[in-house]
Parts: structure tokens; sequence; C-alpha cells
């Protein structure tokens, strides 16, 4: 009776503390309710409206065309447009509710059934440094995309929940919806569908079909793995698991699973990415003075014409020299850039120097001391002297050392004749000449020493092609542009470019007298290099002691820029304006020009005067800046240098690789140019 006494006292203690620790639990549960209920009151009211939840923190997405309308670059996170839950297809919405939470339109925020076994998971693998799989909703991966981070700690875990708890109180399954399938990230920097959709597929998210939904919605749980354009293998397979819980979760029918051919889906090919993002570094700033839209993403169009920057790129590689650098720059005759090549290589070397990099142009800066020349009453058949001259102790010479007596100007500038230039210089002014540089579009600094008629002022090449364009368009202004429209992503216009022909530089007669020149130049001067089989007008420019070169022209509404040269400025012994700048330019604009009819300048071309013996650089390729070389500041160089230059290397007189040139003419400049007809002889001229 004793033990059973004691018995039952024990049970009565077990019992009265197992109701004590019912009653505790139950008080406790109720507490942690409250408490749970307190904080979503709390949390509900902190968060911000459904609108701001819409606008994207992760920056501004910018979709770049080509001037065809294909995509050559995306830059920023590739946000596309927002999808309004209306217009996602109801594929797209099965597809990601089967895929990430199928329980999604039942549970308020939190699914307890996926949490107990993701608890479970956790329980059999403990040790083995696998987390918990399968706990987080949609509505929690939201909160976790917009307000959190992805650090595995029970702190933002539990501010997770309340925070999912909440947005269930505060919005409806639909604006979840909505919001997370425009914010989820899918790789390859595509945050939402519509951008995924653009990105993979080429196309909105609003015709998504459902084999084209099954991959999106498998990107999520891990978009590198299998991200389509990274593997197209990893996401198919992914895509087929997709579908499988569809038809499980009674989304798709046998058939149309069946149906969903997941290899046949075409997929956007990936934009090439190298010289043409020399282009876009320069264009792509201008957006902030031409648009004032910051959050939207947006669709800029372009003038790059993608074939001729391939052939720009291209000629460049072919021609540069050995340790030399080299760049182009295309413009129609409306000033949009075509082609822009700012380097050998921009993965390498993403420093543009057609753009960016100041240098001596040589003679090609001759361009402006002829056009101030012209407006001031010279034409191309003015006559001149080559003869010694002394400018206040400078005396520039002709690389030839020689001196041709009686010509004209055209002739002058044909075979770039440095003494004629420099009396051209003092006669219309070295202010003169500055000043029409500026008119034409020359931002940089301008030096009016009397070698500045040498091109020994630093300019960019992109302000040279820029006056050059202006003369092939008859004197009217050419400005460069990139971006033809912006739209944002729903096709609003933002932006549109509008040609200005309303600033005239020079008279057409100015512009038409240069382009006889600069024609003349390449028909039978220093740019027969840069021959193309149809009329081109152009300019050598080789700077003192080699270092640069350079050579401008145009043909048929094109006109290109080309310089090659050392970063470090250091000299190329090989390097000449008539040789690897005018060879670039004649690869280049034979593919650009090709698809283009033939037009002939409104002047014809007059020959140079029969008896002028041309300087070396039309034959040999020597610096077309005199046989007086110049230094970065204009001064005069030693003769002695050159001389002990060549001979250390003979190639550079040409006397080694070429026969002497035959006796100048007309009847050799009519058979070169293959013209029969019969002229009379000037007068002194030999019967």
């Amino acid at each position: 009776m004793a033990k059973s006494g004691k018995s039952t006292a024990s049970s009565s203690r077990l019992k009265l503390w197992l109701i004590r620790g019912v009653k505790f639990g139950a008080v406790a549960a109720i507490g942690a309710l409250i408490a749970v209920v307190i904080a979503v009151v709390v949390a509900m009211q902190s968060l911000p409206d459904y609108g701001s939840l819409k606008s994207s923190p992760n920056g501004q997405m910018i979709r770049v065309h080509a001037a065809d309308g294909s995509v050559i670059v995306s830059l920023g996170p590739s946000f596309g447009r927002w999808m309004p839950y209306s217009q996602i297809p109801d594929v797209m919405i099965d597809a990601m509710v089967s895929t990430e939470d199928k329980r999604f339109y039942h549970h308020p925020g939190i699914d307890p059934v996926g949490m107990a076994r993701a608890a479970w998971f956790a329980i059999e693998n403990r040790g083995t440094g696998r987390r918990m799989q399968g706990a987080s909703t949609i509505t929690q991966q939201l909160t976790r995309n917009i307000f959190l981070n992805n650090s595995y700690t029970f702190g933002r875990k539990a501010r997770e929940i309340i925070l999912a708890m909440a947005l269930e109180r505060k919005f409806s399954k639909q604006q979840i919806l909505e919001l997370y399938l425009n914010k989820v990230y899918f790789g390859g920097g595509a945050y939402g569908i519509d951008a995924a959709s653009r990105k993979f597929f080429g196309h909105s998210a609003a015709t998504l079909n459902l084999p084209e939904a099954a991959i999106i919605a498998g990107l999520v749980k891990a978009p590198s793995s299998y991200s389509p354009t990274a593997d197209a293998e990893a996401a198919i397979g992914r895509a087929g698991v997709v579908l499988d819980l569809m038809r499980e979760n009674d989304k798709i029918s046998a058939s149309e699973q069946a149906a969903a051919d997941i290899g046949a889906v075409k997929l956007a090919p990936e934009p090439r990415q190298n010289s043409v993002r020399y282009f876009t570094d320069w264009a792509l700033p201008q957006l902030d003075v031409l648009i004032d839209e910051p959050n939207e993403p947006l669709d800029v169009y372009t003038t790059i014409d993608l074939g001729m920057q391939r052939a720009a790129t291209t000629a460049i590689q072919a021609n540069v020299p050995r340790g030399a650098q080299g760049a182009l720059v295309s413009l129609d005759r409306d000033g949009a850039v075509r082609a822009m090549v700012g380097g050998l290589d921009y993965v390498s070397s993403n420093y543009n120097r057609a753009t960016t990099a100041t240098r001596q142009p040589g003679s090609a800066w001759k361009l402006f001391v002829y056009m101030a020349a012209l407006e001031g009453g010279y034409t191309p058949d003015t006559g001149v002297t080559d003869e010694p001259v002394d400018i206040n102790g400078w005396k520039p010479r002709n690389s030839s050392g020689r001196f041709s007596g009686d010509i004209d100007i055209r002739t002058a500038f044909a075979y770039s004749i440095n003494t004629v230039a420099a009396k051209l210089g003092v006669e219309v002014g070295f202010a003169t000449i500055a000043d029409m540089a500026r008119r034409f579009g020359i931002t940089t600094p301008i030096n009016t020493h009397p070698s500045m008629v040498l091109g020994t002022s630093d300019v960019r090449l992109i302000d040279m092609t820029r006056a050059f364009a202006s003369v092939a368009r008859k004197g009217v202004a050419v400005t460069p542009y990139g971006i033809t429209k912006v739209t944002t992503a729903d096709g609003r216009l933002l932006y549109q470019h509008e040609d200005d022909t309303s600033r005239v530089l020079v008279a057409p007669w100015v512009a038409a007298g240069m382009t006889d020149l600069m024609q003349t130049a390449v028909s039978t001067g220093t740019g027969k290099a840069a021959q193309i089989g149809r009329p081109v007008a152009g300019k050598t420019g080789t700077t003192s002691s080699n270092k640069d070169g350079w050579f401008m022209g145009f043909s048929s509404g094109i006109t290109t820029g080309v310089w090659m040269g050392r970063d470090d400025a250091r000299a190329i012994p090989v390097l000449q304006g008539g040789r690897a700048p005018a060879r670039a330019f004649a690869d280049y604009m034979k593919v650009a020009v090709a698809k283009r009819p033939i037009e002939p300048f409104d002047t014809d071309v007059t020959l140079p005067e029969w008896q002028l013996e041309p300087d070396e650089e039309a034959y040999y390729g020597a610096a077309d800046n005199g046989g007086m070389m110049v230094d970065e500041n204009g001064l005069p160089i030693e003769t002695g240098r050159r001389q002990r230059a060549i001979e250390d290397d003979p190639d550079l007189s040409g006397e080694s690789d070429h026969e002497a040139p035959a006796r100048i003419d007309q009847q050799w400049i009519d058979n070169v140019l293959g013209r029969d007809r019969q002229r009379a002889p000037q007068r002194g001229a030999p019967e």
C-alpha cells in the first residue's frame, strides 16, 4: 500500500508538471503569436507603397543598337519593360509558381509544410554543411531581394519571415507575383522576366511560349549554372524539370508537355564586344545632355555600321607598323559615325586614340593653310614659286632638298611642298589659319608660330576628320554624332537626332577648290596609296622624326581619318602618311563605299604642272613636312640627324627599293590617269 501511495503521488506530480508545461507552452505560444502579429503590423506600417516598390534600386539598363537595329551591347543591370500582371503570359506564371512555390496561393507568406520539410532535411544532413532547402516561398524570396540580403543567419531569416507575412497582408497575391516576376534575377545581368526574355530570346516577355517560360523559370534556382547562353544543355535539362512540375501540378496537360520542344527554342545571339566599345564609350556619355531619364531602361539607337566597323578594325590591324597603335574615324556626309577604332584591341587597352589622344597632324594640317589661301583670293591655278624661304630665321625645306621654281597652288598642295605652305602662311597670316582651323572644329590649342603651317599643333583625330567632312559637304559644318534616337523599353521616344545644315563655314567655291587640290594629291601626289578605283580626295601627314602618320580623305559621301603612331611618341622610321595610313584608308574605304554609287566631285581635276619633279614623299615615303625637321615646338632639328638615320637604315631613302622616277611630263600624267587626249605644250616646255 505504501508503494502504491508513493506511485500515485509521483503520478500526480508528473501530471501537475505536464499541465503546467502545457499551460506555459500555451502562454508562450500565445505570447509569441502576439509578438509576431505586432511585428507584422509594425512591419506593414513601415513598408513602402506599391509604386515605390516597383522602382528599381539596381541601376539603369541601356541596350545599344547598331544602325541596322541589332543589339551590340547591353550595359548596367539588365531590366526590361515592367510587365503588369495582366500582360504576363499564364504559362510564365504557372511555370514560376509550380517551380518555386506550388502552395503560393494558399499560404500567408510562409509555408509551414515547406518549413517542416526543410527542418527535417536539416536534421538528416546535420554536420554535412548542407543548408535547408525548399523553405523559402515566392514572397520570402521577394522580401529577400528587395529588403534584405543573402546572408544565412537566424536573425536575417526571422526578419525575412516577418516581412513576408507583412507583404502578404498589405498586397494581393497578384501584386506580389507582379513584383517578383519583374525583380527576380535570371542571370546575365537580367532582372525580371522581360529583361530575361529579351536577353535570351530577343523579344518581349509578353509573347513567351511554354518552352521559353520553362527555361526562364528554371533559371531562378541557379542562374549561372542554367543560363542558356552559358550552358544550353543544362538549361534544357532544367526546363524539362520545370515542365514535369507543371504537369504534376495540373498546369499543363500531357499532350502540352509532349508538344513543348525545348530544344527548338532559338536563342538570341550574344553581341560582339571589342572595337565597337570604343564607339559606345564615346557615344553613351552624351545621353546626360540629350535626355533626362535616370530610371527607366533605355534603347539607344546609334549610327555605327557593324560591317564598316569590322572593315575598319581589320584595316587598322593589318597595316599598323610593329610596335605602333592605330585609330580610325569614319563619318557619313551628315556626321553620322559609321566606324570608330580607338586602338588595336579594346580588351588590352580601352584608351580611345580616335577621340582622346592629341598628336601633331603634320602636313594634313595644310588643309587649313590652303583653305585660308583660297578664301583669301587664291585659286588652284594661282602661280607660286617654290624657292628658299627665311621667316625670322626659320628656313623650311622640301623633303627632296630641291626647289621647283614657278608652279601653281594645285601642284604645291599635291606634292606637299613646304616652302609654299610657309609663304602662304606669311601671306594670309598665321592667326587667320588658326581661325580657319577653329572654324572647322579643331578644339585643341593652336600655336601661331611660323612652323604651325607644317602641323605642329596637337589635334584629335575626330576633329580632323570632322574638318575634312565639312569640306566634302561643300563647306557646310559637320558635327560628328553617334546617337540617332533614344526610347524607353516600351517604345516611348525620348530623343531624335536632327541634322543641322544651317552653318556654312566657307563658300562652296572654296570647298570645291580645296576638293580639287585634295583629289590631285591622291591622283598623282603624296596620297597615291589611297586610291580605290573611284574619285578620292585626301591629304597625307607625317610629323618630324616620323612620330605620327596620317591620312585624311573622302569618297562617295564617306569621310575617313586614319592615324598611326606610338603611345609614347617615339619615332617609327617606316611610318609616313603616304604609306601605312593611306593603305589602311584604302583597305577600309573599298569596303565602306562598295555599295554606294560612284560620285564624281563637283570640280574636274586639273593636273599639276607638267615639268614638276615631285618631292620624295610621293615616291619614296619620306616625311612630308620638309627636309628640315621640326620638334614638338616647331623649332628646327639639325639635318645631320636625318642623314645619320638614312645611313643607319638605307630603306629610308627609298633608293634601295625603287628605281628613279620617270620624267614627269603631261604624257606621263595622262598615262597614269588613263586619259586619252592631246594638249598643247605650255610655254617654255620642250616639244
